[in-house]
């Protein structure tokens, strides 16, 4: 990573009762990345995302913000603030006074303070509601409330914790769009707390996927969909076929295996040795089917679909292995592959990945 560093969170650990939360994690966010931290419920990075803020202390380990040791900082000391997923906004109080209160606090005098407010309202689109109370607001309204008030005070950091999932499909569309632009606007660093993969892959520059208190992969959006370092990743982020293969050899980078339907392929693979038996994952999308079948060849039966609109999904059965096939529906008409029906299926082997078993 080229940029300098703004955040670093070295063999950080912690504890809730027997429950291990977090187990020696480690990693670095750039200055002014958008950095998401992507889980299942339980997976630590909550917990995470409230030692950045101050609220939680690790057991062991250390945080460092722009370099400096924070962990005994508390959270008023830390050039950090917060946008939560209720948004935590004042009701009693106006917009600008909403936002204005954090300035307040900070001793910053009325003509300052009344710069700032005006412009962050601007910036997200609330200038003329600066009157308003929030119950007034929609929920999209409230959160570009909330984003106001968080960046007013300049913060060197914004941590986000599940500030979308409140919001129906097209507005947090919407709002991701919105972020981004923040985001840029700004410079600021964010760090984005989701379970949403399509938001993480959507609005991040990289996205660390943890599981079981622990990071299983660091990376681009592109790195951890396209090349997910073991099951756990590619599980969790998109859909994919798992099909237990036999490896017959290896190179550097890549094995050689046989799958259950007996068609033999050498697909990218780290770590595995002649005789292991493995995983190999091949994403819905790298299917091909009928006359588009490429590459890797083979037959199967179609045995279940459903049209989605842009795409049809489909369920083949390849010598009794249940495979999952998308394709894009380019025509009008959309996809006429019938039920029943026995077609020519492939991918490209590069497509696929060998795991661990």
């Amino acid at each position: 990573m080229n940029q300098p560093t703004a955040i670093e969170v070295i063999s950080v650990s912690k504890s809730f009762g027997t429950y291990q939360a977090l187990n020696s994690v480690s990693f670095i966010i750039g200055s002014n990345e958008f950095f998401t931290m992507l889980g299942p419920s339980g997976c630590g990075k909550t917990t995470l995302l409230r030692m950045l803020a101050g609220f939680e202390s690790p057991d062991g380990g250390s945080i460092l913000l722009n370099g400096r040791e924070v962990i005994d900082v508390p959270p008023h000391r830390r050039r950090v603030n917060t946008v939560f997923q209720s948004y935590a906004l004042f009701p009693h109080m106006t917009l600008e006074q909403n936002v204005a209160y954090g300035l307040e606090n900070l001793g910053w005098d009325q003509a300052r303070i009344r710069r700032r407010v005006g412009e962050m309202l601007e910036r997200v689109h609330m200038g003329p509601m600066a009157r308003r109370k929030p119950a007034q607001l929609s929920g999209g309204q409230r959160q570009r409330i909330a984003l106001a008030r968080a960046l007013a005070p300049e913060p060197e950091v914004l941590l986000l914790d599940e500030p979308l999932s409140a919001l129906d499909l097209k507005l947090r569309q919407a709002m991701r769009n919105e972020l981004r632009t923040l985001q840029r606007d700004t410079g600021i660093t964010f760090v984005f707390v989701t379970h949403d993969q399509e938001e993480a892959l959507d609005m991040s520059d990289r996205i660390a996927v943890l599981g079981g208190g622990e990071v299983q992969q660091i990376g681009t959006p592109t790195q951890i969909y396209e090349e997910p370092v073991n099951r756990f990743v590619a599980d969790f982020v998109g859909e994919t076929n798992f099909l237990d293969v036999e490896v017959l050899e290896t190179a550097p980078g890549q094995a050689t295996v046989r799958t259950p339907f007996g068609v033999v392929l050498t697909a990218p693979a780290t770590g595995r040795a002649a005789g292991d038996r493995a995983t190999l994952s091949i994403r819905p999308e790298k299917i091909n089917l009928g006359d588009q079948a490429q590459g890797i060849a083979f037959t199967g039966r179609i045995t279940d679909k459903n049209y989605m609109g842009g795409y049809t999904h489909y369920t083949l059965d390849v010598a009794g292995t249940a495979l999952r096939a998308s394709r894009r529906n380019a025509s009008r008409e959309g996809d006429t592959i019938p039920l029943g029906a026995t077609v020519p299926v492939g991918f490209v082997a590069g497509a696929a990945r060998v795991l661990a078993a």
